[in-house]
């Protein structure tokens, strides 16, 4: 509560329901038996909880949940006790956490920037120490991108491997899967050990791993064949520090022993994927907002939705059953494109999380004039992120930069990303590198 009064990240606490429950709990009761954690409020539905996603109109309806998600029933199972759910931009669609129904969340690196989104609440909190893990999830970025900005550690899981029923088979076409922000590697690991796994009706799964994440991740992984590329492609502009985050974590790799080499693959400097993507989401927002209209019984009232989603919702419906086929097949193509790389030889590729250093609060926004602008702006944010939403592989930001210079003190991830089901390498690396450079340890300035 003390956190929260300076950062805005737990928008619909719940602690007396928190307290009944560590209260109950029973010898043995999971591997995080009794461990606080927070549910972000956009999936993870919880029965008998709000659940808002961002949304004005949910939020005045006071919408509750029916029925338990798979994800909060494995949390419970694992022990893990949730305080409430944290803020988030409306629909996810923003890699900033500024909705108009709650208003900003803060960086406690600096209040007067973003922590990111669309899981910023949750990231924000793990940082400030409020929780030591939280649930986010990631249709463009939205795991990573939080994790960079508030110097944690974001594990986007391979497509499949965390299931969204039984509301839902899949999110995003497929683009988004769910998971946490930690502080940890070895948290991640075990984390993934609760909530990885098919549940019945899925309409498809990751394959399981071999062994444990928790046992996995510490195992080594061998020396390794590793792509840079620390400049973004299709000629968006990095900003050097973020540039010297992939730098790092290439230096770290080399010296460990690993085969370094500038090379990436030819498939990210197409634009056709990113022109894709935003069909996708602008289908999936005009889907949500006819399914938000059935739960209020009438149309949206003006002011009950953001420009942004407004303006998307309106591409989406303009889209035909045919286009959107075209481009999962197009989408299909890029992840076909982007294996390649990988089955020829390389094992990682190592690039910045995002283009720019976390932006101020109010620069990735959207006005009534302008509704796409926050969509535009973004676009520094999701050139290193997204193509993996898109082929489906697993990906890691890892805290390893700090910035100086005229903005100094924001925390700027690097991103690693393996193969489609190699989330066990990613682990092994990543606890490589934590073993060099302890991150674990860094808090943000004044939450020791």
């Amino acid at each position: 509560e003390a956190w929260d009064a300076r950062l805005n990240a737990v928008v619909l606490p719940n602690l007396e329901r928190a307290r009944e429950r560590a209260a109950a709990l029973a010898p043995g009761s999971g591997p995080f038996a009794g461990v606080p954690f927070l549910m972000k409020d956009l999936g993870g539905e919880e029965a008998g909880q709000p659940h808002h996603m961002g949304s004005v109109a949910l939020r005045d309806l006071g919408w509750t949940e029916p029925r338990e998600s798979y994800f909060a029933q494995r949390a419970q199972a694992g022990g893990l006790i949730s305080l409430g759910r944290t803020n988030t931009p409306e629909l996810g669609l923003a890699p900033t956490t500024e909705p108009v129904a709650y208003g900003a969340s803060h960086n406690p690196w600096n209040l007067d920037h973003s922590p990111g989104g669309s899981s910023g609440g949750s990231a924000a909190a793990v940082a400030a120490g409020v929780v030591p893990a939280a649930h986010a999830s990631d249709g463009g970025g939205s795991i990573r991108l939080p994790a960079s900005m508030c110097g944690l550690v974001g594990l986007k899981p391979t497509r499949g491997r965390v299931s969204f029923g039984p509301g839902l088979g899949e999110r995003w076409s497929g683009c988004s899967i769910q998971f946490c922000v930690t502080r940890s590697v070895r948290d991640s690991a075990g984390l993934l050990d609760v909530f990885a796994g098919r549940e019945p009706g899925d309409p498809y799964a990751a394959p399981p791993p071999a062994t444990p994440y928790a046992d996995a991740f510490r195992a080594d992984p061998g020396k390794l064949r590793v792509g840079v590329l620390s400049s973004a492609p299709r000629n968006v502009e990095t900003h050097p520090e973020c540039s010297a985050a992939a730098q790092a974590a290439a230096r770290l790799l080399e010296s460990l022993g690993h085969h370094v080499e500038e090379a990436h693959p030819e498939a990210l400097d197409d634009s056709e994927h990113a022109i894709g993507y935003v069909k996708v989401v602008a289908a999936a927002v005009a889907r949500a907002m006819a399914v938000w209209e059935e739960r209020l019984g009438r149309p949206a009232k003006e002011g009950e939705l953001e420009p942004l989603t407004l303006a998307l919702a309106e591409t989406g419906r303009s889209l035909t059953a045919m286009d959107h086929l075209a481009t999962l097949e197009m989408i299909h193509g890029f992840g076909r494109r982007m294996a390649a790389w990988w089955e020829g030889g390389f094992d990682l590729l190592v690039t910045p999380c995002h283009a720019q250093p976390p932006p101020r609060l109010g620069w990735v926004t959207s006005t009534p004039d302008e509704p796409m602008r926050a969509f535009l702006r973004a676009a520094p944010y999701g050139v290193f992120t997204l193509p993996y939403n898109l082929s489906g592989q697993p990906a890691i930001s890892l805290p390893l930069h700090v910035t100086a210079g005229a903005e100094p003190g924001l925390p700027v991830g690097s991103q690693l990303v393996a193969a489609a089901g190699r989330e066990d390498l990613l682990l092994q690396v990543a606890a490589q590198i934590e073993a060099e450079v302890p991150f674990s340890e860094n808090r943000a300035p004044g939450t020791d």
